[in-house]
């Protein structure tokens, strides 16, 4: 075997990882490049929590009770209209838009599903 015979089996031999190597390498660039674009493009900061807003940029917060409100003033505040016997509220947010919040034991509006841990004190 000659000199240039065995460059030529050697380079042919060692030619083809070199060829995978260069291909993972430029596929792993290209999907890279395609995650930082995505994540560019993502409106991340946006999407704090799903939920619709009300025209005054607020909406009714089940965690807390009450209303959350994004980026605006906090809504106004109705005055607590008169409470009369027959009085229902549907949860405490609703009591809190009346003004009646908290509402205790005896005053008309009271009810129980307003009152969680049963103290007589609906709401608070």
């Amino acid at each position: 075997m000659s000199m240039e015979e065995w460059s030529e089996r050697t380079s042919e031999e060692h030619d083809w990882p070199v060829k995978v190597e260069y291909g993972l390498v430029l596929l792993l660039m290209l999907v890279s490049t395609v995650f930082a674009a995505i994540s560019l493009m993502w409106p991340s900061s946006v999407a704090a929590h799903p939920g619709g807003l009300a025209a005054d940029g607020c909406h009714n917060d089940r965690k807390n009770g009450g209303r959350h409100c994004h980026g605006v003033s906090a809504p106004r505040v109705k005055e607590p209209r008169s409470a009369g016997p027959d009085v229902h509220y549907l949860n405490c947010a609703d009591a809190r838009a009346a003004g009646a919040a908290p509402v205790r034991r005896g005053q008309p509006g009271y009810a129980k599903h307003l009152d969680r841990d049963g103290d007589g004190i609906g709401c608070e």
